[in-house]
């Protein structure tokens, strides 16, 4: 069945043999080399999800432990895909952890994989906050973000740059996790991943505000200033106008009493100018009113008297005195219809001016005062005027941040690059070491010795591992190794990290055998100078290459052996 393994100080080289028997379809690619690194995170709390190797059907039921030393003391613990979220603890003293596991009924103590992450990054790397309070914070150094460094995952594409553990590392944590581990001041990248996320946000909001509905709803700042102005002066006047306005219960009686008064003066002003006319033909009459000219009378009666006999012919002088009497009757006629006229037109006038003075009460009144239907008008129209109002206000004001955000993060920006600048100024020791025990690895593998870059730049502290020739993949796996040789110097050497450092096979993929012999070589002697142990895991061919160039492995060797010719030679014991 499964294969137990046991590591010592120093280098230790897992095998993965192609029996003689094996046929080009059993290749070792599923011996188990790199389940060996997933179980090593399975039992440092690695998540696992529905796709986990420990959740297949063939695994699930099995435990799988680890026991090594942590904090000084001894840590025995077990964990199976059935029962992912906690863990079983065998050690016998956990005094030193800072969360205690906890025991149910007679069965073993247990630790919930969260905790358990917890205790390990406390005891580990000396990180304070337990996990569940590190993940609601932005990019804090977090075990799990700092193991992978020196346990990496092909699965995770961590052989594809230094500076990352995984391919789906975020700048922010690789810029926390690697100054955390050079002893540099942390929070500074802790801060410029929070000024990132802001402008991240800036640029969704932005992008909104120039597309589609959220545009029409934001808008921006200078446009929306106006209508502000406009809209708050309008509300000012709505609601002046209704700090004066007064309720008259009787307005409709009043309002329809001043219709009335005006249709009585209309009504009044028409029948003044109908006597008005009539007045001006009673005049005309009376001026054109006068007896017939006296010689005209004269002919008349003189032909009258030729005509008719003389009995009916009458005097000239009874008749001239019968005309001034005609004239005279017509005359007074006319002057007192005339008179008549007068006085109709004069009454009517104070009349009108008697309706016209009420009107102008009733006006005075109606302007001054107002119905309750108005009044109640008016208050919903300043309601909606400064509904209006605020929306506008908060439309400006949030257009007026959106815009001045990003100024804001400059500021921010520069003032984070000089803390950095000052940090580094302060941590110039820190540095030097990084750099040149970078340096002194790489040289021991290459004529030309590779170089660690650290630098600041407005998105945070920079770090790049160059070697000459870095294009080829050998190459760029050897500046992987050269990284990880000086993370675990400068880890040890300040008293934190696992004391384990592991290779996966994969790192030495398109490596050269020299400088695979050489890396091997300075590996065993690191191991052993510093006292932790280096476990690498590589094919018996490629093993077998760096013997011929001088390197003997012999005694780094594991006694198991990995090989898939035979249905039990992985390291689960069997196949699946």
């Amino acid at each position: 069945m499964f294969k137990n393994l046991s590591f010592r100080e120093g280098l230790n080289i897992l095998v993965a043999d192609k029996s003689p028997g094996a046929t080009e379809r059993q290749t070792r690619n599923r011996a188990g080399k790199t389940s060996l690194i997933e179980i090593i995170h399975f039992l440092t709390g690695a998540n696992a999800d529905t796709d986990s190797l420990f959740r297949t059907s063939a695994l699930e039921q099995f435990k799988f432990g680890l026991d090594f030393d942590i904090g000084g003391k001894r840590a025995v613990v077990e964990r199976s895909g059935k029962t992912k979220s906690k863990l079983s603890v065998l050690s016998s003293d956990t005094s030193h952890w800072p969360i205690q596991p906890s025991r149910r009924a007679s069965g073993p103590l247990q630790i919930s994989n969260t905790d358990w992450r917890a205790v390990l990054g406390a005891l580990m790397f000396n990180t304070k906050e337990a996990e569940e309070e590190t993940q609601a914070k932005q990019a804090q150094p977090t075990f799990r973000s700092l193991f992978a460094y020196f346990v990496r995952r092909q699965g995770a594409n961590a052989f594809s740059t230094p500076e990352k553990q995984s391919d789906m590392q975020q700048l922010g944590d690789q810029q926390v996790a690697i100054t955390y581990l050079l002893g540099l001041d942390w929070t500074i990248a802790r801060d410029w991943q929070a000024v990132r996320e802001r402008e991240k946000t800036l640029r969704e909001l932005r992008k909104a505000a120039n597309e589609g509905a959220f545009g029409s709803i934001i808008g921006t700042a200078a446009e929306l200033r106006t209508q502000l102005t406009v809209a708050e002066d309008k509300t000012h006047q709505v609601k002046e106008g209704l700090s004066r306005f007064h309720v008259l219960p009787e307005y409709e009686n009043l309002e329809s009493e001043a219709a009335d008064l005006t249709k009585q003066l209309a009504d009044l002003a028409d029948e003044n100018t109908l006597d008005r006319y009539l007045l001006s033909d009673l005049e005309d009459a009376l001026k054109s009113e006068s007896p017939p000219p006296p010689q005209d009378l004269e002919r008349l009666y003189a032909e009258a008297g030729v005509v008719l006999s003389s009995s009916v012919v009458r005097r000239f002088e009874e008749v001239k005195e019968f005309h001034d009497s005609v004239l005279r009757n017509r005359r007074d006629y006319l002057g007192g219809e005339i008179n008549a006229a007068k006085e109709r037109i004069a009454k009517r006038e104070r009349i009108k001016a008697q309706l016209d003075g009420r009107r102008a009460e009733v006006m005075a009144i109606l302007k001054s005062h107002g119905a309750l239907d108005q009044f109640v008008h008016l208050q919903s129209e300043l309601s909606k005027e400064e509904a209006k109002t605020e929306a506008l206000r908060q439309r400006y004001q949030a257009a007026e941040q959106l815009e001045g955000q990003k100024a804001e993060l400059d500021i921010e920006r520069n003032r984070l690059l000089l803390r950095l600048r000052q940090d580094f100024e302060e941590q110039k020791e820190a540095l030097k070491t990084a750099i040149l025990t970078f340096e002194a690895t790489s040289n021991k593998l290459y004529e030309s010795a590779g170089s660690l870059v650290i630098n600041e730049s407005l998105n945070g502290p920079v770090f790049e591992a160059k070697i000459q020739g870095s294009r080829s993949k050998g190459i760029k796996n050897m500046q992987i190794f050269c990284f990880d040789m000086m993370l675990m110097q400068l880890c040890t050497n300040r008293g934190i990290g696992p004391r384990f450092l592991v290779h996966d096979s994969h790192l030495f993929d398109g490596v050269d055998e020299r400088q695979a012999a050489k890396a091997l070589q300075v590996g065993a002697e690191l191991a052993d100078a510093l006292g932790f142990q280096y476990i690498v895991t590589m094919n018996s061919d490629d093993l077998q290459k760096t013997k011929s160039v001088g390197f003997d492995f012999d005694k780094y060797l594991q006694d198991v052996k990995l090989t898939d010719a035979q249905e039990t030679g992985g390291l689960f014991g069997f196949r699946f």
